[in-house]
């Protein structure tokens, strides 16, 4: 190859770099030979360096995994992959903590200044709780496992219940004990939904629309000439 690296030395680079961002997907070779219309096989001699995707090929494999064709033929430091993620999480974790610490602030905060002007006004640690669920849940549906949302949700869902029925039995002559009758088919709802199994990646069905558009422009370009030359 003139002007570059021979295709002989991309191999390795390009073979190591679809597997880690295969494995990092959590993708089995089966998986991604199915969204990109290849067999297991061909993935297989692509992650060990036998052959080597066409370009068309590449560009779907880049989008599916987010990343430029520039990163697929170039290496890529293991210990600098592993410290950038690692530093990334624990970036996510402090933000999240943080957004939480601030319900509580705000919470303590009321509390204090409820106490000044004569009146303790302690249920606004309660309803802190229910509200730090909702922070953890945006945070966690963003960054976080979608299996952590199940405990999350329940934990919201039971924390508001207990809010109402305290705020009420102290302020109130009512005494709203069936409210947690409520959350018994509450949980169920919630744990059924949850379960439903969701559609495939829709990364993956534009990959397919993509592979299928490049080879029908590829088609066309072979078939113009032909066209061409017997017209003339």
């Amino acid at each position: 190859m003139k002007g570059g690296r021979p295709v002989e030395d991309l191999r390795p680079i390009i073979a190591e770099n679809i597997a880690a961002l295969r494995i990092e997907k959590n993708m089995t070779q089966l998986e991604l030979a199915e969204v990109l219309s290849y067999t297991d096989k061909a993935v297989s001699k692509w992650e060990r360096g036998e052959s080597i995707p066409d370009v068309i090929t590449l560009k779907a494999i880049a989008d599916l995994f987010g990343v430029t064709l520039d990163y697929l033929v170039s290496h890529h430091d293991p210990d600098e992959k592993r410290k950038g993620r690692h530093t990334a999480r624990n970036n996510r974790i402090f933000i999240t903590l943080m957004s939480v610490a601030c319900v509580w602030i705000l919470g303590t905060s009321v509390f204090s200044f409820s106490s000044l002007l004569g009146e303790s006004l302690w249920p606004s640690f309660l309803v802190c709780v229910p509200i730090s669920c909702i922070v953890l849940l945006v945070f966690n549906s963003i960054w976080g496992k979608p299996k952590l949302n199940l405990l999350i949700i329940s934990g919201l869902l039971w924390s508001t219940l207990a809010n109402i029925f305290v705020i009420f039995y102290v302020y109130t002559p009512y005494d709203l004990w069936v409210l947690f009758l409520i959350g018994i088919p509450s949980q169920v709802f919630i744990s059924l939904f949850l379960g439903i199994k969701k559609p495939k990646n829709k990364s993956k069905k534009e990959v397919k629309q993509y592979l299928a558009h490049a080879k029908k422009r590829k088609k066309n370009e072979v078939t113009e000439p032909q066209e061409t030359e017997k017209a003339e």
